[in-house]
């Protein structure tokens, strides 16, 4: 396997089409990983294979120092264009998720939305994840699983233009077995899943939409003859279909939290894996939409069962509420 011809290869298919464009549909998983890994203001953040910089700029709207890399620097451009437009902080550059551009123990927190799982050799990554973050920091990720939505339209691609042999599947970030492997023997793994629900048109719509604008839906339908390109659009409405209703597909993703060893234990590029602490927090759960008219007594029964299944509850002082129920963690002042 010719890994450096691969990354070309990826290099050019997440150039074409517009990620930007799905990234931006995507913003609720950074989000709810900046909260999962429990982001402070001030600490260093390195968004690994940041895109159009969904995770970058979350890290940056809770004060972190934050630093985004990519290989595509059209994907750069387009996140400090947003980091400008919200006025936020955050320094972006051109890097390879398999070999980051800084010294062992630079950042308290590694971050990772979809991206660094992409890259080809997922042990070396693993590896310069758990180089670049400080012992006792965090490394969060989310990745798409195998039997997600994701990891059923690779395959689907696959039928019509294989893989490189030898190249593992970029959503074997999402198992926790694969995960194991990844980052050692000694790591703690715990890996419930989240499910991400995005909204479509109809099943012939987001097969459009990934057409036009996803890099590898988008450069194998423009790579194949209009006959088997129309094959694989419809292949690709089958699987929309198949997940759910047309007009909203489920996502599973796997949140992972990693917390690396001491200096003395830490792996070096070529070096045994040191021992670490590594959690997965990828929460299976379907959301839950209340219209306008409903009661306040329905919303505060859904609230509290997410209590009770250990979500921490924040209410803002512009709710109101004529008591804050007990099983509420937190009421901030105002």
């Amino acid at each position: 396997m010719d890994i450096a011809t691969i990354k070309q290869r990826q290099q050019v298919t997440w150039a074409s089409g517009d990620y930007a464009a799905v990234g931006s549909r995507l913003l609720l998983t950074a989000e709810l990983l900046c909260e999962a890994v429990d982001l402070r203001a001030g600490e260093r953040v390195l968004d690994v294979a940041c895109g159009n910089g969904n995770a970058a700029l979350a890290a940056a709207r809770r004060f972190c120092q934050v630093t985004g890399v990519d290989y595509v620097p059209a994907l750069l451009e387009r996140a400090r264009e947003r980091a400008r437009a919200e006025g936020l902080e955050a320094t972006f550059q051109e890097a390879d998720a398999e070999d980051l551009p800084f010294p062992d123990n630079s950042f308290d927190v590694v971050l990772s939305t979809c991206g660094a799982m992409f890259a080809p050799d997922q042990e070396r990554t693993a590896a310069e994840l758990l180089r670049v973050c400080r012992p006792g920091g965090r490394i969060g990720m989310v990745n798409w699983v195998p039997d997600g939505y994701v990891g059923e339209l690779f395959r689907t691609i696959g039928r019509y233009i294989p893989p490189p042999p030898g190249l593992r599947p970029p959503v074997q970030w999402g198992s926790e077995e694969r995960l194991r492997e990844l980052f050692g023997p000694e790591a703690t793994i715990e890996a419930p899943r989240r499910t991400f629900r995005w909204r479509f048109l109809s099943a012939e719509h987001q097969a459009e939409f990934f057409a036009d604008f996803y890099g590898p839906t988008h450069k194998a339908v423009a790579a194949l003859p209009a006959d088997r390109a129309a094959d694989l659009k419809a292949d690709m409405v089958k699987v929309a279909r198949s997940f759910d209703s047309p007009t909203t597909t489920p996502w599973s993703c796997a949140r992972t939290t990693s917390r690396p060893s001491s200096p003395s234990r830490r792996r070096r590029r070529g070096g045994p894996m040191p021992e670490s602490t590594v959690k997965v927090a990828a929460v299976q759960a379907a959301p839950v939409f209340l219209d306008t008219e409903a009661s306040l007594e329905k919303a505060l029964t859904l609230i509290e069962k997410a209590a009770a299944e250990g979500a921490r509850l924040i209410v803002f002082p512009e709710t109101f509420l004529p008591a804050w129920p007990a099983w509420v963690d937190e009421v901030p002042p105002g």
